[in-house]
């Protein structure tokens, strides 16, 4: 499989969490070209202040050895936002693929200059999903991205 493929993945889990009334957030985390984890933003499912995408398909991976986490990738239909890429820089993930970064931009520069490899596909679907969410929900955008 390859970025596509496993974008596809999170894209499937962002439509997931829009299909549950939450926001079309999803991730996927690899190792090994195998996807070990799997989520979506689950805030307001949930009632959650942590539970993004990222979070999300973090904590349904488990606890992993630091050597696992050394050979992965997390795969995000949006830019990470900063709790999720400090989650990325805290175990050591050396690689983050976004789907878009249109809508939002974390903190990208600080993960590379921390030696972290952002790739950006910057595809139509995940710009599409956020752009028509935003315009359906802009009072529930707006909570999650602290506005």
């Amino acid at each position: 499989m390859d970025d596509t493929s496993f974008l596809r993945a999170a894209i499937e889990e962002a439509r997931s969490g829009r299909a549950e009334g939450g926001i079309p957030i999803g991730s996927v985390l690899v190792v090994d070209g195998e996807i070990i984890g799997r989520g979506h933003n689950r805030r307001v499912q949930e009632g959650s202040v942590v539970l993004h995408a990222e979070m999300d398909a973090l904590e349904n991976a488990g606890r992993l050895a630091a050597s696992v986490y050394a050979r992965s990738t997390l795969y995000s239909t949006l830019s990470p936002c900063d709790m999720c890429s400090g989650a990325a820089l805290l175990y050591g993930i050396p690689r983050v693929v976004i789907g878009e970064k249109r809508t939002f931009r974390g903190p990208e520069d600080h993960l590379r200059r921390r030696g972290v490899e952002v790739v950006v596909l910057d595809a139509p679907e995940c710009v599409a999903l956020m752009t028509d969410f935003v315009a359906e929900e802009p009072g529930l955008w707006n909570e999650d991205i602290g506005e």
